[in-house]
């Protein structure tokens, strides 16, 4: 009979022998509207050789706040989401390593915001704007053209917005605000705001709660025909409609709009750097970023991709969307926010 201590060595042996033959695993950290297709998962799976584990950790605010706290232990090793306005944040945080993807070249100069160091690289962007119910505004009463309108009477109780603090729509049109009227001068982007509740404006906490339960357009559930959301979710709209309509029942006023750029990046300390930077290159390729419109309802960031027919008819394209440097942003986005509490909860 053999001994208890040959059968502990040949079970370890045969344990040792498993893992050796497992898959190798990469850690993609992400928010919580991260999608991609199957197919194009099980791609990335083939030509790497690796699983790839997707770890959702909420809004895109926290999963950088997460970030920073387990700098020294990540949680994963590529972070996507990010967007310009958490950019300078991460950045001064040493969260990311440089990395320099094969298919930079085929991307945009103005979607690049770390050209010098490219410690992220940009996978997509889409403009943050106020949606409105076409129901709701086919009689006398048309829907705004503008985000000043907001704020007269004919649109009373009819706005829904998302808190900037604890959402990044919320905080991206927060921001298209103090772009639009400033800080100083006889009308400030805080009078605006005080305006916007005083004409009974609602603040909820996300995007989900505000188009879903507060937005009476489309899937929203709710009795407001106002809400801040963005410029490609009339797309959304049609696409997941059975049977999909010839038009979009939402449409997005092409003002006030705020353009997000969202990046990925290698995390310092990753334990598969190697892979991390193989899924980089990835979510660059033109497989990866034509799967992105149905699947996020964002546009790519790389040019010459062929879009869906579905998502271009009814996507609109922002003629002139509101920018900020990440670096103003990073300065001064905890007072703003301060800010924007006292004027707008308070």
């Amino acid at each position: 009979m053999k001994s208890r201590a040959t059968i502990l060595l040949a079970l370890s042996m045969l344990v040792s022998a498993c893992t050796s033959l497992a898959p190798a695993r990469v850690t993609l950290v992400t928010h919580d509207s991260f999608a991609a297709s199957d197919p194009i998962i099980a791609d990335f799976e083939i030509a790497s050789g690796a699983q790839l584990d997707v770890l959702k950790g909420g809004d895109a605010g926290a999963v950088v706040s997460q970030a920073i706290l387990t700098k020294a232990n990540p949680l994963g090793d590529a972070l996507y989401g990010i967007d310009n306005t958490f950019l300078s944040r991460a950045l001064d945080e040493g969260v990311f390593e440089p990395y320099v993807p094969a298919g930079l070249v085929d991307l945009p100069a103005e979607l690049d915001l770390d050209p010098a160091r490219h410690r992220v690289t940009p996978i997509d962007y889409g403009d943050v704007c106020v949606n409105y119910d076409k129901g709701a505004f086919s009689g006398a009463t048309g829907a705004p053209t503008t985000i000043e309108q907001l704020t007269e009477a004919a649109y009373r109780d009819q706005l829904v917005v998302e808190n900037p603090a604890t959402s990044s729509p919320g905080l991206a049109f927060m921001l298209a605000t103090i772009v639009r009227f400033g800080e100083t001068g006889d009308y400030t982007w805080l009078d605006y705001w005080r305006d916007l509740r005083g004409n009974g404006a609602l603040v909820v906490s996300g995007w989900e709660e505000a188009y879903y339960s507060s937005f009476s357009g489309g899937s929203g559930e709710g009795d407001r025909p106002l809400v801040v959301s963005y410029a490609t979710s009339p797309a959304a709209e049609v696409y997941f409609a059975d049977p999909q309509p010839s038009e979009p029942p939402t449409g997005s006023i092409d003002d006030g709009c705020f353009r997000q750029i969202e990046f990925v990046g290698v995390l310092a300390g990753a334990r598969q750097p190697a892979l991390a930077r193989q899924l980089v290159d990835f979510m660059l390729s033109p497989e990866f970023q034509a799967d992105i419109p149905l699947n996020m309802f964002v546009f790519p960031a790389r040019t010459g991709v062929e879009l869906p027919k579905v998502f271009t008819a009814n996507a609109a394209q922002v003629s002139r969307p509101l920018t900020m440097d990440p670096a103003q942003i990073a300065a001064s986005r905890d007072r703003w926010l301060q800010e924007w509490t006292d004027a707008v909860l308070h």
